[in-house]
């Protein structure tokens, strides 16, 4: 797949592997729309992408709100006139054991990590079947496989979001339009840098932007990485529930 030329659509923009996909991006010669909450961050990194050679448009945006989500689709619609490919990247997380069982913190996750996709997709899709092209990638994780102690929130929230585009991808073939699921495994960011528990195979963000940018290009279907997070993650998924319970009651003492 080509990128120069096209239109992109990037959530979550602001840090981490958004961050480095934006400075990744704008070296394709593309349109690029950066979205996040954070406006101040937003706007520095516009200046420092000014001179790409990309297009660049900041817009301030909360994923967990179906409104924001609105009228940021409608501001680059606006600017850029259509999207070709949109990277759903915006995420969040909170360890909470049963101590601390909030359905509250549970909704804030799902807000962003599960609605701030679907809700994006239900404004994408109109256009996106009409014109029979387009491309959505939805960033999940290797999490997805089991529900660890004090992660079950985010856990699942992951599990819906990569079967939710997996369910996507099939009925929209038709369309033309495809679905691309990312799943990292650990990747060194400002969310994960408050996680006080080892972190196995932990990758640079900037290089974790470089293998999604080189598997868009390739029109994945899947893309996962780093290769031995991805098969613990296979292992971990086909282990037997009580050896799973053992280890992960392990972990959690």
């Amino acid at each position: 797949m080509e990128l120069r030329g096209k239109t992109i659509l990037l959530t979550g923009a602001s840090s981490g592997i958004g961050l480095e996909l934006s400075r990744l991006l704008a070296k394709e010669k593309v349109k690029l729309a950066l979205l996040a909450r954070r406006e101040n961050i937003l706007k520095r990194l516009a200046d420092e992408l000014k001179n790409s050679g990309s297009e660049i448009l900041p817009i301030k945006c909360d994923v967990s709100k179906k409104e924001d989500i609105r009228k940021s689709y409608l501001e680059v619609k606006s600017q850029f006139g259509q999207v070709d490919i949109a990277i759903l990247n915006s995420g969040f997380s909170h360890r909470a054991g049963v101590d601390q069982f909030s359905s509250d913190v549970a909704k804030d996750i799902f807000d962003v990590n599960v609605f701030g996709i679907l809700n994006f997709i239900g404004e994408l899709l109109p256009d996106f079947k009409s014109r029979k092209e387009g491309v959505i990638v939805g960033v999940s994780s290797l999490s997805d496989c089991r529900g660890f102690p004090r992660s079950g929130f985010y856990n699942a929230s992951k599990a819906a979001t990569t079967f939710l585009l997996e369910s996507l991808r099939i009925e929209l073939k038709k369309y033309n339009v495809k679905v691309i699921t990312v799943k990292p495994g650990f990747v060194r960011t400002e969310m994960t840098e408050k996680n006080q528990y080892h972190m196995p195979f932990l990758m640079p963000a900037d290089k974790a932007a470089g293998i999604i940018i080189k598997g868009i290009k390739k029109e994945k279907t899947l893309i996962q990485f780093p290769l031995p997070a991805v098969l613990g993650s296979k292992l971990l998924k086909m282990m037997p529930d009580f050896m799973f319970e053992m280890i992960a009651g392990r972990i959690k003492k």
